[in-house]
């Protein structure tokens, strides 16, 4: 059994073969549970909302609105 170690920011690192197992990639999000004395984790599928605008976007307004989304999740 892969053991991690919690580093001084109290992250954790997914072990090489589970991340392969489960297709785990950057970025992805994990829901984190507790049973007794387990911590679970579980991949899952995030679903935006999406709203019409009415109106085209430029690549330069779609990417400010990621980057404002990245700040927002981010805690920035």
């Amino acid at each position: 059994m892969p053991i991690t170690k919690v580093t001084r920011n109290y992250q954790i690192t997914l072990p090489a073969d589970i991340r392969k197992k489960l297709n785990i990639k950057e970025g992805e999000y994990l829901e984190v549970s507790l049973e007794g004395d387990r911590i679970i984790l579980r991949k899952v599928t995030r679903i935006w909302k999406t709203i019409k605008l009415g109106k085209r976007l430029s690549i330069e307004e779609i990417e400010e609105s990621i980057e404002r989304g990245r700040q927002v999740e981010s805690g920035y």
